[in-house]
Order: C-alpha cells, then sequence, then structure tokens
C-alpha cells in the first residue's frame, strides 16, 4: 500500500511540475506581456505634442490614464466618442506628463498632467473617464486614486474594470455598479458595500456615476451619457458613425449576464501554452482612427496568440484623427522580424500612403493588410474578430468577442474549431511528464521495491 502511494506521489507531483509548471510559467508570462508591456528603452526626445485647442464654452472631459498602464479600449474608444461629439474638450490626462502605455504595448503622451489639468480649468472636469488601471503598484497609482476622490462632485463615468477603480475611491459605497463578467464575483466580494448588478451593460449609479460592463458596454454607457448631456440625436448620430449595431442597449442596458465556464478553457490555454505566437506588426500613421486601432490590440493582443508590435516612419509622435500623440515601439526601417503587417482603418490606403510605401521601400518582404478597408459600413471590430478566427481558431475568436461583450451572432466564424498548439502542447507535456514518472518509478522505486523483496527473501533463508 505504502509503494502504491509512493507511485501516486511521483506521477502527480511530476504531472504538476511538469504541465502544471509551464502552464503558469507561460500564463504569468503571457499577462505581464499584455498587462505591462512598459518601455524601457530610451527614446528621442519627444517634440511636438499635439494638444487640442480650448473652448472655454465647451464642458471639459478628462479621460484619466494609469501608471504604468491603462486597458488599450476602456481608455480610447470613450475618448473617441466624445471627441467625435465635438461638443467636449476631451484630454488624456495622467499623474504625469511622461509617456505611458495602454495594454498590449500601445504607448502614448497624455495631453495634461493632473496638475496642468486642475491649473487650465481652475475647476472640475464636468467629466471624467475612468478605465480599468491595475492597482499593483499602490506608489505608482495612488495620484490617481487621489485626482478622483478630489474630482468626487463631477460626472464619473467607469468604463469596464474601471469600476473597480471608482469603487477603490470609496465613492461607489452605498451606491449601484457593475463591471466586467470576469471581474464581477472577486469585485463583490472586495466591495461587499456596493450593489453589483450583474445583468446590465451599464448602471446609473446615482446622478453623477454611471458604471458599465465589459468593454463594448462601454460604448453603451457612453452613449448613454452623451444622450442625457447633449441629446439623444447626438448618441444615435455617434451610434450610426460607428457603425455600432446595439444601440437598443442605450434604452434598455437588460441583458442574459455572461459567467466564467468552460470556455474561459479557451482563453487560459491560450495564455499558457501558446508557445509560437504571431508577431503582428501595427503601422501608425497621421489621422488614424483611434477605434479602429484598438480593435487590433484588444482583439489580436488580448487572445494570447499574438504579439502586436507598432511601427512608424518617425520617432516622433503619430497624431490620431482626434489627436492622441501615439510614440511607434520602432521605426519602419528598423522593424522586428514579423509575420504580418497590419495597417488599420477604412481610410488607410489614403492616409497611411507614405507609411506604406516606406515600408515596401525598406524590403521587409511582408505585405502590409488593410483589414478595415472592406469594412467600411461594419463595426471596428467585426474584420479583426473574424481575421482571428482564419489566424488562429473558432474557439479563440468566439470567446475573443464574449470577453468584449460584443453580442454579434451574426459573425462569420472560418478556421480550425480549435487551437491546435494550445490544446496539443499540454497532451505533449503530458506524455513528457508521464514517461519520465515512469523511468523514476522503474528506475528508483520499483528497483527499490525489488530489492528489497529479494533481501526480506534471503534473510529468510538464511534463518
Amino acid at each position: 500500500m505504502k509503494s502504491l502511494l509512493v507511485r501516486m506521489a511521483v506521477y502527480v507531483g511530476i504531472f504538476l511540475l511538469v504541465v502544471g509548471g509551464s502552464g503558469l510559467l507561460g500564463f504569468i508570462s503571457e499577462q505581464k506581456a499584455y498587462w505591462y508591456a512598459i518601455r524601457n528603452e530610451p527614446i528621442s526626445a519627444i517634440q511636438n505634442i499635439e494638444i487640442p485647442e480650448h473652448d472655454p464654452n465647451k464642458p471639459t472631459a478628462a479621460v484619466v490614464l494609469g501608471s504604468p498602464t491603462t486597458e488599450v479600449f476602456d481608455f480610447v474608444v470613450p475618448y473617441q466618442m466624445l471627441a467625435m461629439t465635438e461638443a467636449y474638450n476631451v484630454y488624456a490626462v495622467a499623474p504625469t506628463k511622461n509617456m505611458t502605455s495602454l495594454t498590449g504595448g500601445l504607448d502614448l503622451v497624455p495631453h495634461y498632467s493632473f496638475e496642468e489639468m486642475d491649473q487650465l480649468l481652475g475647476a472640475s472636469p464636468d467629466l471624467i473617464v475612468i478605465p480599468y488601471m491595475p492597482l499593483g503598484d499602490q506608489e505608482k497609482y495612488k495620484p490617481v486614486r487621489e485626482w478622483i476622490q478630489k474630482h468626487s462632485e463631477t460626472f464619473l463615468l467607469s468604463i469596464c474594470g474601471g469600476a473597480i477603480n471608482l469603487a477603490d475611491t470609496g465613492l461607489l459605497q452605498g451606491k449601484s455598479s457593475t463591471i466586467h463578467w470576469q471581474f464581477f464575483d472577486q469585485t463583490r466580494r472586495s466591495f461587499p458595500e456596493t450593489n453589483w448588478i450583474r445583468d446590465q451593460r451599464f448602471v446609473v449609479g446615482g446622478e453623477n456615476m454611471v458604471s458599465s460592463a465589459g468593454l463594448t458596454s462601454g460604448i453603451d454607457a457612453t452613449l448613454y451619457v452623451i444622450s442625457q448631456q447633449l441629446g439623444e440625436a447626438m448618441a444615435a448620430k455617434i451610434a450610426n458613425e460607428l457603425n455600432y449595431p446595439s444601440y437598443h442597449f442605450v434604452k434598455n442596458p437588460k441583458v442574459d449576464p455572461y459567467y466564467i465556464d468552460l470556455s474561459e478553457n479557451v482563453y487560459l490555454f491560450n495564455q499558457a501554452f501558446q508557445w509560437n505566437q504571431k508577431q503582428t506588426g501595427v503601422l501608425l500613421y497621421d489621422g488614424m482612427d483611434e477605434g479602429e486601432l484598438s480593435s487590433i490590440y484588444d482583439t489580436y493582443a488580448a487572445s494570447g496568440t499574438t504579439k502586436v508590435i507598432s511601427l512608424s516612419h518617425t520617432e516622433q509622435p503619430i497624431v490620431t484623427k482626434h489627436h492622441l500623440n501615439l510614440i511607434a515601439k520602432y521605426p519602419v526601417g528598423n522593424a522586428p522580424e514579423l509575420d504580418r503587417v497590419i495597417v488599420p482603418g477604412t481610410d488607410a490606403k489614403s492616409l497611411a500612403e507614405k507609411v506604406v510605401q516606406e515600408w515596401t521601400e525598406k524590403g521587409n518582404g511582408v505585405v502590409p493588410e488593410f483589414l478595415h478597408h472592406d469594412s467600411a459600413d461594419r463595426f471596428m471590430f467585426d474584420a479583426p474578430l473574424e481575421d482571428l478566427s482564419k489566424q488562429e481558431d473558432v474557439l479563440t475568436a468566439i470567446y475573443g468577442a464574449k470577453r468584449l461583450e460584443y453580442r454579434a451572432d451574426y459573425l462569420k466564424f472560418e478556421g480550425n474549431p480549435f487551437s491546435i498548439e494550445s490544446f496539443g502542447v499540454p497532451l505533449l507535456l503530458t506524455v513528457v511528464a508521464l514517461l519520465t514518472a515512469f523511468f523514476i518509478d522503474r528506475r528508483f522505486i520499483t528497483k527499490k521495491i525489488l530489492g528489497s523483496g529479494r533481501a526480506a527473501n534471503n534473510w529468510r533463508k538464511i534463518r
């Protein structure tokens, strides 16, 4: 009996070490690469930061950036939508004016520091948008918490996991809120004084507070705020310009909620065992659409299957359609080896002509793909999600839409039914673990047991 227990312990231990250990290291590495893809190398002095002109007759919306990182969709898409109205002064604000990062590794420079924003206005902004910002480094994050608390009387809009940041300020005590379905249960345990509502895409938590559920639910929440502050006609206009197919949620946010279930395995296995990720370059260019750029990062980089690397023709800022200042990781002449190059945006063929020409002349050999070019009448995430299905597999694309809270049953997912690599690698590691355990069993345990048995027989014979 004792030998059986020893053998079981060896087999289970080797399995956990080889399969579990490899998976855990892969998962941690991928999470770090996505959430903390921070630029460590020095760059040339940043010049020509474009700051939108301030109109004192317009309300001001401040979209917060954390330190050192912020979720890309949560920040970019509400920023774009508010700027599209042309009715707000819209600024990217952060603890300092230093370059910061969005998830997946997209770098940008804020328009103002918190202090500069306060000096410009001499009062609170009219609207503060709170994306999800990891709270891991409390020393760096503390200024964000304090600035939001300082302006607690202004209108607060949290996007997706940004409800964690809002709850962290204490301003959600005794109020209602919602959050991304992945974070729901743990957030409810951490902040029990808040009434967390699972089955709505956004929640009006008070006269000056709205929170959204996961990612694309933030579009509904932002449209709702626009409809309340600028009128429903403006909200409908912005939804139409975005080709957003779910405007009905703005009037009725009720929805059948998502839960953590077996579909999560696709995400976990991709994160843990995708050892051969696609290296995908994204060409940045002046005037590019912010949301279409976000759709690349929050589809591919977030899937655990692809490393997204920004490229441009200059080391100086690339200024987007609504005046965000992006800094590319690499100039096109010094790009790493890539599997793909994507030029996001329905207008990319005309607006990106210069950078595409330079990319072609450098002889990099990878033909740029204009992913949104034939999707001018579709929502910005449609083409990337369908392409992810072809690049990777159907299950990964389906989970990608679920993660985005994008309820689009009309999407056409084609490709492999599941990831051979993500599910094949752990099977291979299981075989390696079993063979290793078998060798240890035969070489040490069984040999010792047989040796002990022979010794016992010899002893009996002697006696």
